[in-house]
């Protein structure tokens, strides 16, 4: 008898809709010669128990797919593009499927619930195992092997892939200091997120370790967007006096902090200097090619999707927490300054 997860057959399926196996069969087979009505409960049972109809006849009859699937919050943002291709490079590589998802959402509630209904429609039945990057939601109705990457949370109920991302700050202010720099601007990632919270802490440490006194007027918070980044950036540049660094908690952020400073005139880094994190393609590009911390996201993928297929192969992961290191990648973003300008 095919099993279902937790030990739940497709007799269970069919007694609790209600019906026979054989109609049961005939619904995940995509049959007509089931009464639509029927076929409409023995669908909302099977989505219930976490199945997708379409796919799960296929898993009853191999319980394997051979497919990972990939939650993302967009397909456009440099960081998901760098996920995707450490992903597909061990997925190829094992002969893994990757079918990835992405969400019109921009709430973070509705994200939750969008990223829940669809690790459960799709976990065991379209999908073997499944990755989500930054997700929303704390808790996930699945058995099925489930890795997140840049959770919200600073624990999880299944393992995580983070970067470093206290230290990288910290390295990165030690980098400023180093070059004179003491009036540092911060712009902080999503409030809601926990590697923003430790980036700013990594700020707020940085600014310690150096002996400067923290003035609220230098942080401000965005959501590591580059629109966003940008008006952060004019209103830290309408300060008088201006600061004369800006750490940005992700590239697309500093990004923002280098249209304003060109509309505004300024000169990277003879009238500011800027830092980003992330370490995107994009930030070898831009012009003065961007100083930034490398949280390596292509390596995060790539150690998620070996923990994922681990777990699939029914192998135990040693933690609940994988660390990536990041490294501070200096380019010419920067420039050392008298202390006492």
């Amino acid at each position: 008898m095919p099993h279902l997860h937790g030990g739940m057959t497709i007799r269970d399926v069919a007694r609790r809709a209600g019906v026979s196996v054989s109609t049961v069969s005939r619904v995940l087979n995509d049959k007509d010669d089931v009464a639509p009505e029927t076929a409409a409960t023995v669908r909302r049972v099977i989505e219930e128990m976490g199945y997708a109809s379409s796919i799960a006849a296929r898993s009853l009859r191999s319980r394997t797919t051979n497919v990972v699937g990939l939650i993302v919050p967009d397909l456009w943002h440099p960081f998901t593009s760098l996920v995707i291709r450490g992903v597909n490079q061990v997925t190829a590589a094992q002969g893994y499927d990757l079918i990835a998802y992405a969400s019109a959402r921009r709430n973070p509630y509705l994200m939750a619930d969008w990223e829940v209904h669809l690790v459960a429609q799709l976990n065991g039945t379209v999908t073997d195992g499944i990755i989500v990057v930054t997700p929303n939601a704390a808790t996930y109705r699945t058995t099925f092997p489930l890795v997140a990457i840049d959770p919200y949370q600073a624990t999880t109920e299944y393992p995580a892939v983070i970067a470093t991302n206290y230290q990288g700050v910290l390295e990165a202010m030690a980098y400023l200091v180093s070059l004179g720099h003491r009036r540092i601007g911060f712009i902080a990632g999503r409030s809601d997120l926990e590697s923003a919270k430790r980036r700013l802490e990594g700020y707020l440490a940085g600014l310690a370790q150096a002996g400067i006194a923290f003035d609220p007027a230098l942080l401000v918070t965005g959501d590591y967007t580059r629109t966003t980044g940008a008006g952060c950036a004019a209103q830290l540049l309408a300060l008088d006096p201006p600061p004369t660094a800006i750490m940005a908690s992700s590239d697309e952020t500093a990004f923002g902090v280098y249209d304003v400073a060109a509309r505004r005139g300024m000169r990277i880094p003879d009238d500011l200097s800027v830092i980003g994190f992330d370490n995107t393609l994009e930030s070898l590009s831009v012009n003065p090619p961007l100083t930034t911390v490398d949280q390596s996201i292509e390596q995060m993928g790539v150690l998620a999707a070996e923990l994922v297929l681990k777990l699939i192969q029914g192998q135990p992961c040693e933690s609940r927490q994988y660390k990536v290191a990041t490294r501070l990648v200096v380019r010419q973003s920067c420039r050392a300054i008298d202390p006492g300008s």
